[in-house]
């Protein structure tokens, strides 16, 4: 009876230790890691600075005196500089009539460079080391998709996880994220390549449309690559990140938040990227929401204790006068629970209109500007050109806790909050114009080259450049 009595203590012993051994192996594979990322940065031809920019607008002969005025009006106050980059088609003079070879060029250039760069940087890590590969390109959804095109390209493995993701808007590297990171719970010691761009030659508004015309001043070319890893041995040797905790948010319930940033065409029929005057708040009503589930997982209880006093207890006994502005202001300082934001470059109110909310300062919002400035809103990835400004300027160090917040069609709002595992300091995209930024000043010299456009004589002045602009082409052909 003894004997039977400890074999059985024996045997349960040993089950309790595997189920322990397997629960804690578990628990090292749920988490996590981003091994490296790499921002796309264009050749310098395929820069937009003011006199071409200019150009491309005056190409278009929908536009009136009215018009011209708008568009001078929302590029002087857009944020962005002389150096962001658009789609070899516009550059040469097609974007009214872009092809198929024009989309792919343009994805295969982004995406050949940022990936062929990443497996640079991590000799450790091969192609055929993939297991998992999420693509996500809004606006440009050809067959065979995408992610087979790099599938081929690089000769991933037949057993690779594939995901083509289109329509997610400028919040998808978030969904892609989180993609990943579901798939990475399910399987053991895995990597992840996600790649991340936007079309921008197809999609280019040739109308007059003042909604549409939006996008044209704030969308530029951009893209990211990044692997990522629940490798506890890969993450903890290779990887300058940790996922902590990711929040997503869709109003797509709402007719509001649903119609305000939607591809459409205009009532002749172009078609281009509609943005409405209730994306403001749409996207304040996403980004509280959000936040109200993402702030208690990321802030310290002490903070969370202020928040409830402050806003719940105080509220009895001192009414408050609050405007319309102050709706949507969080109340809570997430500066305790965070040391850096990346913010979507969605364009300058977008980054104030959080900034507010978080309460913010300069230093803060000055990553988000600078890429707004430097690159435009390159739509999915620019939240990693903002991560990339701080690596650049140094300032990520082992320990730090890094927020990121995205907005996307839909209307959607993703977050994620990411920990640093070692000092950081890669030049990246940054590597020719980091020691120059931020600048002096962020004025752009539209006004001083096209504000004769308020003249009096406006119209037989655009209409004299468009007559020697029409002699040029057809002194080329």
């Amino acid at each position: 009876m003894e004997i039977l009595i400890l074999v059985s203590t024996l045997l349960f012993l040993h089950s309790l230790l595997i189920l322990l051994r397997k629960l804690y192996d578990r628990w090292r594979h749920h988490r996590c890691y981003l091994i490296d990322f790499v921002c796309y940065k264009p050749s310098d031809d395929r820069k937009l600075p003011t006199d071409l920019c200019g150009q491309v607008i005056a190409r278009n002969g929908c536009l009136g005196l009215n018009e011209y005025k708008f568009l001078l009006k929302v590029i002087v106050s857009s944020g962005l500089g002389e150096s962001t980059y658009g789609p070899r088609s516009i550059i040469a003079g097609r974007e009214a009539s872009p092809t198929l070879a024009d989309a792919l060029a343009e994805m295969d250039e982004c995406f050949h460079a940022v990936v062929d760069d990443l497996f640079r940087r991590i000799p450790d890590v091969s192609p055929a080391a993939v297991d998992i590969l999420v693509v996500n390109v809004s606006m440009f959804s050809p067959a065979p998709s995408l992610a087979a095109r790099i599938i081929n390209r690089y000769k991933l493995r037949e057993d690779v996880i594939v995901y083509n993701l289109s329509g997610m808007g400028c919040s998808a590297s978030l969904v892609s994220v989180d993609l990943i990171r579901h798939i990475l719970k399910c399987r053991k010691s895995k990597i992840a390549l996600m790649v991340t761009s936007e079309s921008i030659a197809p999609n280019w508004y040739n109308g007059n449309k003042r909604s549409m015309m939006l996008g044209n001043c704030l969308f530029r070319s951009g893209g990211c690559a990044a692997l990522l890893t629940n490798d506890p041995a890969l993450g903890r040797r290779r990887a300058k990140l940790q996922l902590k905790q990711l929040v997503r948010t869709h109003f797509g319930r709402s007719d509001e938040g649903y119609n305000c940033a939607c591809q459409k065409e205009d009532e002749e029929g172009r078609h281009g990227f509609h943005l409405s005057r209730e994306l403001p708040m749409a996207a304040a009503k996403a980004f509280f929401e959000n936040l109200r589930e993402l702030a208690p997982r990321v802030l310290p209880v002490a903070e969370i204790a202020r928040y409830i006093v402050s806003e719940f207890l105080l509220s009895k006994w001192k009414k408050k006068a609050s405007s319309k502005e102050d709706e949507f202001r969080s109340g809570v300082n997430m500066k305790t629970g965070v040391e850096h934001f990346c913010l979507h470059t969605g364009g300058s109110a977008v980054i104030e209109g959080v900034g507010r909310s978080l309460g913010l300062d300069e230093k803060d919002l000055e990553p988000a500007r600078m890429t707004l400035h430097r690159f435009g809103n390159t739509s999915a990835s620019s939240v990693w050109y903002v991560l990339s400004y701080m690596e650049a300027k140094k300032r990520l160090k082992t320990g730090d806790r890094v927020l990121m917040i995205t907005f996307g069609g839909g209307f959607k709002c993703n977050s994620c909050l990411w920990a640093v595992l070692r000092e950081m300091g890669d030049l990246g995209a940054w590597g020719d114009s980091i020691e120059v930024y931020p600048p002096k000043t962020l004025i752009n010299p539209f006004m001083d080259k096209y504000g004769w456009i308020n003249d009096p004589n406006a119209e037989v002045i655009i209409q004299s450049v468009r007559e020697s602009m029409e002699m040029g082409s057809k002194s080329d052909t």
